[in-house]
């Protein structure tokens, strides 16, 4: 609403202007800082100016403030103000506690009638006198190669570092470089390289010089070295236009190339931004934010590949986007200056007004986090305004003016008078509505009314206008609760503002009966464990306050924790040290809690380290240096940030020296010690409060002279091995050569190479046990000595492991009896004692401290000797894991890097010179559970069996569990792209890996996660697997639920598909409807081949006709057909009905559940018609056996070849005892094999009937007839589905049809002899399809009759009996043996193959059933005789 305010003013002046008052309105004067100061590096001494110049009319004073206090310049000698502004620092005085010319500079500038402004703040750094804090080292380096020379000066003074060789200066170019640490790089030094060297400091005409140095060069032999870093790129950050160079030198041979990668992606050069300097190091110019990055050096040689890595961070100093505007006002209005900046960090805005700082209150407020609005003008807030922009790197400002203009003056007699009955019409906690009338004497057009108000008791006014004219009411908002407001309305017509009406003052509401927000809550540390926090009353207290409540919490913490509180302050003891809290308030009156404050931060002072540094260790680098070598004190102890270690060093009982480093350097080279003196370390941490405790005293002795480590140690003089079962003891001596310095010794062995495993050893030891090893296996050992400058030449042994039955006991051996070699010490017989009272403490998820004692010291287990300790540790899991070993000279060791919620066990031993105790008793740890860092493996979902709807998902657990998993959540959702908090979720609780999810859409793809948990936490979410469910109930497929007529337990070769399910389950890609056209399509052609037949059945002969009768009639004999009885025809007992397995209707004596009793139909109204037997056998074709065929059925009849069986149409018959014929299989027979063949053309069903109502030949073996008959399969393998007239307990099965052609000659003459039952059935379903016997079988060979059933016990003979099971209505009789006649020999056989081309016509069938009835009839008397 500034806006219309604003236009409304600029018109009202407008109208002024033309009135004659143009000169009232004031113009913007121009005010600004040409120059400002910059930051400044000074030194001591010499003189500084920091420039300042100002642009103003008119002239603007200048004035100079020193972190924040003006400078009394005229009674100052060394500082003084030049002409244009500038400030002249002469002789800058600077020592250790008095520093007056270092601090923070701004240059002020004054207009009294404008206002003051106040440039940016400039930093005035003082270096310190020039020092070495390191001199040079001598280098010897091969020919070619790349090397270093040091100058270790501080940061400051780096720029001023200048080198000479041979007392002239080095020309920093091509193969010279000058590192940011102030280091020479020499790159591929050649012979003119060789002589002294030496770095030089220069400033300001003082100058000092580093001690000489030699380079010495030696020719390149060409052997192989080893690469190593010389100097690595480290973290640097860098202002945004800088140049930046980020190290990486590196020796070795052959001589390494340098690449380097920024994120992961190759850098390549760019002209005048990217270059390669030196040897390889990256220099970038100008940089920006777009440079900052983790950038790679990558190190190749051809042999090996090495990487150091380092981040740019680019900083930038804040700059405006946009800068805030001059601004004309009246008083009363409210106004906003904007400001809009940027930078890197993010940079903080401030407002300055008149060169003082604003402070928020209610009428001044920082909206948006920059911009600074002012409400309800009065006259003296015009002035200047800046906004202060501040970052690390940099500040910077931008200035505005404000105007405030007076209301021009209007003539007596045109202005409206004051409004007229000003009310609240509502009246809330935060708002107002007022409405008042007209005024009595408008003179004009009221254009629009001013609200005017503020508190009560203040002058500051705010105002609000009408947005309309002639609206008459108007709602202030913004309001303070239960505080009383002032209200005034000035009616504006085009003359000006009229009178204003008579001042209203009117309350708002209180608030909620509760406190509302404490008010002015500040947080301030008192020493490094208490903080006092203090606030004062809310400004709505509804009621007495009862008491406080303070909240409190640790950053980083789970959870807040409170006290209560009678006053307006508390003080928080007990707090950690140097560490972040958290606090708000809340006030309590008799209705309960109210507003809470926001959150204040406050963090304790920081003391001294409460532990000392860990893991001292003492590096002998010659006869007049030691590195000592530590790590941090323990988290948790810092108490504050580390500045720098303390190293206290000391020879025998004599006062000792100290040295310092750095806070981020963990080790230290203490040059100028004595030779062969043994001295004593120990270090301490230090923070700006002081220096902790100092760790234990630890020792090492100097060598006695200087060894040569300008080249690698020659190989060992000797190398042993003893090989044990899963053992080899190695055992050395030094190199012959003593003047070459020895640091350790590397130990390479491997089944048939030395270099599988690689093992260090300190160079104090003699042997080593190598463990873990195979028994009975060759190994291949190496031995290299080591130094700085390398690895030496190896020896080499070769042993094999004994095996596990070698009764050898390695108990025996003297570890010493291995040496043997002349150059061997004796060694001390006596052993020493080990480590007593190991203890592990576990201190972290992947850190455990190993203590113990050594007795073998004094009792203050103080260690006045060289000895050290190895820790060595190992876990079972897996059981092959090897031991890891580490040195200390101290009695503690932490080792770090272990695997979370993972048992180890440790032990010590401690050895002194060359000798060595054995391994002491192990002490055991399991480090804390951690969240899981990986998630569950192997995730799969499949649909569950006959239920699309439900998936089961099934996992393996995470192979970083980091603790016992407690439970998992499995994440499933549609759609891939949605947050993780929108997918659903099932959890499972416990260590299950399966889980069911039910109720899913149907034809939908699903994505799922799983993650894992622990007593810690959620492990990661694993990678999405996908899945979609089956399209319908119906449908047919993997996962879609099987339909009633395709049985899980049919036999698969007779599956539509031809696949198979894993369960054994037909899968077909067919749905129902297909199955359904398929089903219709087979019996519309059966139907048209039945026609067929008929038509050609009765364009037979009368002839064939009488003959067939007459060879039908003849089969009521019993005796043997000769060759010339070759028109007789034999009894149809062996005629395929529709279930062609053998069902006596009596209880068989075998309890099996397939031979049931079948129903009898007792009339011709119960038996089933054509039409509906044949639409039952239609179903049955298309339906599965159940799990009783499946289990019943033989692996003999699961493997031989079945036919379906053709079904013809024909009346009605009355019911009668019908044959079932049936083969009885021999499980002992061995011939048996798949005769597999499709369905046979209507002539060739009718041939073989023709031809097998003969009996077969040669009998075979009737062992197991039983089970055979039990087991035999269906020809098509349907059975009936569950009906009234066929229950499911009358499954039958067919008798495998053949497929035959006349004249074939390759059949199987080991056939099986059928075995007939009578059952009642329909009569005309005798004709099927049977199997035929070959043309060449021997039919003199057969029996006269079968068994039916096996009787248990031995086997019966070999021979043929067929054997009948009569049943007739209303009673059942047992089996009995049959006689049947025999088939006719060979000469008849050939004759009625000869005739096969015949059939029956309709008159020739009905005469063939009246035979067979007949034929039944006689099998009745028999029977009941």
């Amino acid at each position: 609403m500034a806006e219309p305010r604003l236009r409304l003013v600029l018109a009202l002046a407008a109208l002024s202007t033309a009135t004659g008052t143009e000169s009232m309105i004031r113009t913007f004067t121009p005010f600004y800082f040409t120059v400002e100061p910059a930051d400044t590096v000074a030194i001591r001494g010499a003189s500084v100016i920091l420039n300042c110049s100002v642009f103003a009319e008119p002239k603007a004073k200048i004035e100079w403030r020193k972190d924040g206090t003006f400078l009394n310049l005229v009674s100052d000698e060394r500082r003084q103000m030049l002409p244009e502004g500038s400030l002249l620092i002469q002789s800058v005085v600077h020592s250790k506690h008095h520093k007056p010319d270092e601090g923070f500079y701004q240059c002020v500038a004054t207009i009294d009638s404008l206002g003051t402004i106040v440039s940016r703040t400039a930093k005035v750094t003082v270096a310190g006198l020039p020092r070495f804090s390191g001199q040079p080292q001598a280098v010897s380096v091969h020919q070619g190669d790349t090397t270093l020379l040091g100058c270790e000066v501080n940061s400051d003074l780096v720029p001023f570092v200048r080198w000479e060789h041979n007392r002239q200066p080095v020309v920093l170019e091509g193969r010279f470089l000058k590192l940011p640490s102030g280091s020479l790089e020499i790159g591929n030094v050649s012979d003119s390289d060789a002589g002294s060297y030496r770095c030089s400091v220069e400033t300001a005409g003082l100058s000092k010089t580093s001690e000489e140095t030699e380079l010495t060069i030696s020719p390149e032999i060409g052997v192989e070295r080893k690469m190593k870093f010389l100097q690595q790129p480290v973290p640097i950050s860098k202002i945004a236009g800088q140049t930046v160079i980020l190290p990486c030198v590196v020796s070795g041979y052959p001589t390494p190339t340098i690449h380097w990668s920024r994120n992961s992606e190759a850098i390549f050069e760019r002209f005048q931004k990217i270059t390669l300097v030196g040897s390889g190091s990256l220099q970038i110019n100008d940089v920006s934010e777009d440079d900052a990055g983790i950038y790679n050096c990558i190190v190749e040689n051809g042999n090996e590949t090495m990487h150091a890595q380092t981040e740019l961070s680019v900083q930038v100093p804040p700059h405006f986007l946009k800068r805030p505007a001059n601004i004309y006002a009246h008083e009363s209005m409210d106004i906003v200056f904007e400001c809009e900046v940027i930078g890197s960090p993010m940079p903080t805005v401030k407002w300055i007004k008149n060169g003082d700082m604003v402070i928020p209150s209610d009428y001044f407020k920082i909206v948006n986090e920059r911009n600074l609005q002012v409400l309800g003008l009065v006259k003296s807030d015009e002035g200047l305004y800046q906004c202060v922009a501040e970052n690390d790197v940099g500040n910077e400002r931008a200035s505005a003016q404000l105007i405030i203009l007076e209301h021009a003056a209007a003539a007596a007699g045109h202005l409206p008078s004051a409004p007229r009955d000003v009310m609240a019409l509502l009246v809330s906690t935060r708002f107002i509505k007022l409405t008042w009338r007209p005024p009595a004497e408008p003179h004009s057009e009221i254009l629009t009314y001013s609200v005017y108000y503020s508190r009560d008791g203040t002058n500051r006014e705010r105002v609000e206008n009408t947005s309309r004219p002639g609206d008459l009411e108007v709602t202030i908002g913004d309001l303070m609760p239960d505080v009383k407001y002032v209200f005034r309305v000035v009616a504006h017509n085009k003359h000006g503002a009229g009178e204003s009406s008579a001042p209203f003052k009117v309350a708002t509401q209180p608030e909620v009966q509760v406190p509302g927000p404490a008010q002015n809550l500040v947080a301030q540390a008192k020493s490094p464990t208490s903080i006092t926090v203090t606030w004062q009353e809310p400004h709505s207290v509804n009621g007495p306050i009862i008491n406080y409540k303070l909240y409190y919490m640790e950053k980083g913490a789970d959870s807040e924790q409170d006290v209560d509180v009678g006053s307006l302050s508390y003080t928080m003891n007990g707090l950690k040290k140097f560490t972040e809290y958290s606090f708000r308030v809340v006030a309590y009156n008799k209705h309960g809690p109210g507003v809470s404050t926001e959150d204040v931060v406050a963090t304790t002072y920081s003391d001294v380290p409460s532990a000392p540094p860990q893991n001292i260790t003492l590096e002998v680098r010659n006869s007049k240096s030691i590195v000592v070598h530590w790590q941090p004190p323990p988290p948790g102890t810092h108490n504050g940030v580390i500045t720098g270690y303390n190293i206290r060093y000391k020879k025998g009982g004599r006062r000792g020296e100290t040295d310092t480093t750095g806070g981020s350097q963990l080790s230290q080279i203490i040059d100028g010690l004595e030779r062969n003196t043994e001295y004593s370390f120990r270090v301490s941490a230090t923070t700006v409060n002081g220096t902790g405790p100092a760790s234990d005293w630890v020792s090492a002795e100097t060598f006695e002279s200087d060894l040569d480590e300008s080249r690698v140690p020659d190989k060992p003089s000797s190398l042993h091995v003893r090989p044990l079962i899963n053992n080899i003891v190695v055992s050395w001596t030094p190199p012959e050569n003593q003047n070459i310095v020895v640091r350790g010794y590397t130990i390479g062995y491997g089944i048939g190479s030395p270099h599988a495993e690689t093992i260090r050893v300190d160079y104090k030891q003699r042997y080593y046990t190598i463990g873990n090893l195979e028994p009975n296996s060759h190994y291949v050992i190496a031995l290299k000595a080591y130094n700085r400058n390398g690895e030496g030449i190896p020896l080499y042994e070769s042993t094999a492991t004994r095996p596990l039955t070698d009764p050898f006991d390695p108990s025996e051996v003297y570890i010493f009896d291995l040496f043997n070699n002349p150059y061997t010490p004796v060694p001390d017989p006596s052993p020493m004692l080990p480590p007593v009272g190991v203890q592990a403490t576990v201190l972290t998820h992947d850190t455990i401290r190993v203590t113990w004692a050594d007795s073998s010291l004094p009792k203050n287990q103080k260690i006045i000797d060289a000895r050290f300790y190895t820790v060595r540790w190992k876990t079972n899991y897996p059981a092959n894991t090897k031991h890891k070993t580490a040195d200390t000279t101290t009695l503690s060791y932490i080792v770090s890097g272990l695997k979370p919620h993972t048992l180890y066990e440790f032990s010590v031993k401690v050895t002194k010179g060359r000798r060595s105790s054995t391994w002491s008793m192990t002490a055991h740890g399991t480090t804390f559970e951690t969240v899981p860092t990986s998630p569950p493996k192997d995730l799969t979902v499949v649909s569950k069996e006959g239920k699309p709807r439900t998936i089961i998902v099934n996992w393996q657990p995470p192979s970083e569990a980091n603790g016992k998993i407690t439970g998992y959540i499995i994440y499933y959702s549609t759609d891939i792209s949605a947050e993780i908090h929108d997918w659903v979720i099932e959890p499972v609780v416990g260590d299950r890996l399966t889980h069911q999810i039910q109720d899913l859409t149907l034809d939908t793809s699903y994505f799922f996660k799983i993650q894992a948990r622990n007593s810690k936490g959620m492990g990661p979410l694993s990678e999405f697997v996908q899945f979609r469910t089956p399209k319908a109930l119906g449908s047919s497929g993997k996962f879609g639920k099987i339909p009633p007529m395709m049985d899980s337990g049919s036999d698969t070769r007779h599956s539509i598909s031809g696949h198979n399910s894993p369960h054994g389950s037909p899968t077909s890609s067919l749905d129902s409807n297909m199955m359904l056209i398929i089903i219709i399509s087979a019996g519309v052609f059966t139907i048209i081949i039945v026609v067929i037949i008929a038509l050609i059945c009765t364009r037979r002969t009368n002839y064939q006709q009488k003959k067939k009768r007459a060879a039908c009639k003849s089969a009521n004999g019993s005796h043997k057909y000769k060759g010339n009885s070759k028109d007789v025809k034999p009894p149809d007992l062996w005629i395929h009905h529709e279930r062609l397995e053998l069902k006596p209707i009596d209880k068989s004596p075998d309890p099996n559940p397939v031979m049931t009793d079948t129903p009898i139909p007792r009339n011709s109204q119960d038996i089933t018609p054509v039409e509906n037997a044949m639409d039952k056998d239609h179903q049955r074709r298309n339906s599965y056996l159940g799990r009783e065929l499946e289990d019943g059925m033989s692996t003999l009849s699961g493997r031989r070849g079945l036919r379906p069986k053709m079904m013809m149409p024909f009346d009605t018959q009355p019911p009668q005892p019908v044959i079932s014929a049936h083969p009885i299989h021999s499980l002992d027979n061995p011939h048996h094999h798949l005769l597999c063949d499709g369905p046979s053309s209507p002539t060739r069903s009718y041939l073989r009937h023709q031809i097998s109502s003969r009996p077969l030949g040669p009998s075979v073996d009737r062992a197991n007839s039983t089970e055979s008959v039990r087991n035999t399969p269906n020809s098509d393998m349907s059975p009936a589905p569950t009906s009234q007239a066929h229950p499911v307990e009358s499954i039958e099965a067919d008798v495998p049809a053949v497929s035959y052609l006349p004249g074939s000659q390759e059949e199987e003459s080991n056939r099986s002899v059928p075995t007939a039952h009578v059952r009642p059935s329909h009569p005309l379903k005798s004709f099927a399809v049977i199997t035929i016997p070959p043309v060449s079988a021997n039919y003199e060979t057969a029996s006269s009759s079968t068994p039916l059933l096996s009787q248990t016990g031995p086997n019966p003979q070999v021979h043929s009996v067929k054997t009948a099971s009569i049943g007739t209505l209303g009673r059942s009789r047992s089996p009995m043996a049959v006689t049947v006649p025999s088939a006719p020999d060979v000469a008849e056989s050939t004759k009625m193959l000869e005739d096969s081309d015949s059939n029956y016509g309709p008159d020739e069938l009905t005469e063939e059933m009246t035979h067979l009835t007949g034929l039944m009839k006689d099998l009745n008397v028999i029977t009941t005789a």
